[in-house]
């Protein structure tokens, strides 16, 4: 099925995404240096952390919201690599997208100068 996904690719702004894809790369860099920054009060617990209950003593509840802060903490970290490595990712695509869209474009001017070529010839000898 190459139509829809020729429709889908015709349909995409490709210099906006092109335009933009420095700033997401950017964005991400920012948001990973800012979440890595943050110290972590502890290192984050290997299973669910323990869930708060008002029946439980104030220094056990404590302790479970610290791990709770802990393990959101570490998620977050973990998630905003992952924001970062994709965002550089798609700055690397989008350069190549952007070369090959160029390769591609010498290439069809290159095939139309030589179809020119060959059918002036024809059209020279049948007029």
């Amino acid at each position: 099925m190459p139509i829809p996904w020729l429709t889908v690719l015709q349909a995409v702004p490709w210099g906006e995404v092109i335009t933009r894809a420095p700033q997401v790369a950017d964005g991400a860099r920012k948001l990973w240096r800012a979440v890595a920054r943050k110290p972590a009060a502890g290192e984050a617990p290997a299973g669910p952390a323990p869930v708060a209950h008002a029946a439980d003593p104030p220094g056990q509840r404590l302790a479970a919201l610290e791990a709770s802060v802990d393990a959101l903490q570490a998620q977050m970290l973990a998630s905003s690599e992952l924001i970062q490595a994709l965002a550089e990712q798609n700055a690397q695509l989008i350069a190549r997208v952007e070369t090959l869209r160029r390769r591609l474009l010498g290439l069809g001017l290159l095939l139309g100068v030589g179809l020119l070529a060959l059918l002036l010839p024809a059209l020279r000898a049948g007029g």
